[in-house]
């Protein structure tokens, strides 16, 4: 009976501890909600959303203007508010690499910058934060102008 006993409370405590333990974030999983997330963020220019691409800005987002740092959501708001004004996009992007942190909170993404033409006109460099709210927002964002430089 005692060793019944033992057992049965061994086999709770390991069940207790499965419970409780956090498992290891699913990285592959998360890449893929991050580039959802990237193209959804995209799209919000396609569809020229401007309420929706201001959804994605973390509070205190950090998006790179030219040498300029734009901080936090109300001034990239207002500075992006400009490429939502026409009935057309000046650009698209989307995600071609994304990367997440072993901690699965941190992500970047990174792809092609497009012109109207579908010309390849920049690269884009995305951080972004997994929220306790289970939402990636952007916390940081630099562009690139794409380079013509010869193949090596």
């Amino acid at each position: 009976m005692f060793k019944v006993v033992i057992l049965i409370i061994t086999c709770l405590v390991f069940f207790m501890g499965c419970a409780t333990s956090p498992g290891k974030p699913n990285l592959a999983d998360l890449q893929k909600q991050v580039a959802e997330t990237e193209r959804a963020f995209a799209e919000t220019m396609a569809q020229r959303d401007f309420k929706g691409f201001v959804s994605f800005l973390s509070g205190e987002a950090v998006f790179f203007s030219g040498s300029t740092a734009l901080r936090g959501k109300q001034q990239i708001a207002d500075a992006w508010k400009l490429f939502y004004e026409n009935a057309d996009a000046p650009f698209s992007w989307e995600p071609e690499t994304v990367e997440v942190l072993e901690s699965g909170t941190l992500a970047l993404s990174s792809g092609p910058v497009y012109d109207p033409d579908g010309k390849q006109v920049a690269t884009f460099t995305s951080i972004w934060r997994l929220d306790e709210s289970g939402d990636w927002h952007i916390i940081f964002d630099k562009g690139n102008a794409a380079c013509n430089c010869p193949s090596p």
